[in-house]
């Protein structure tokens, strides 16, 4: 019989944010992840009666130019669980423009919960 899986992913969603003036990559993250948090709802956590704190959520962002993007400023706007962004390349430039696009992953993990669940027959 195999383990289970210490974390399971419950959710992940995609989004895509722009600075259409400036060059802002922090701005254009911020909203990727934003756009990607507007797709989804989690209710388990209120059938199961789970906290909030026992999730994961692990962040990608994809920009022209990673070393351009405030992890901490995109950390701050996650409102629920243990937070962790990393930044890669990715996302577009528009030339000739001041438009920068970013794409974000944002994913949610819990503690296996199989525990909780069981076969009605």
């Amino acid at each position: 019989m195999s383990t289970p899986p210490k974390d399971q992913r419950i959710i992940i969603e995609m989004g895509m944010g722009n600075d259409l003036h400036g060059k802002d990559y922090t701005k254009a993250a911020i909203r990727a992840v934003e756009d990607a948090m507007r797709h989804s709802s989690l209710p388990l956590f209120g059938a199961l009666d789970l906290s909030h704190d026992q999730m994961r959520v692990q962040v990608t962002i994809g920009v022209q130019n990673p070393d351009a993007v405030d992890v901490d400023a995109v950390t701050a706007h996650m409102p629920r669980g243990k937070a962790s962004v990393r930044v890669i390349k990715g996302g577009l430039n528009v030339q000739g423009n001041e438009i920068v696009i970013a794409t974000a992953a944002v994913e949610a993990f819990l503690p296996n919960q199989s525990h909780a669940w069981t076969q009605n027959t």
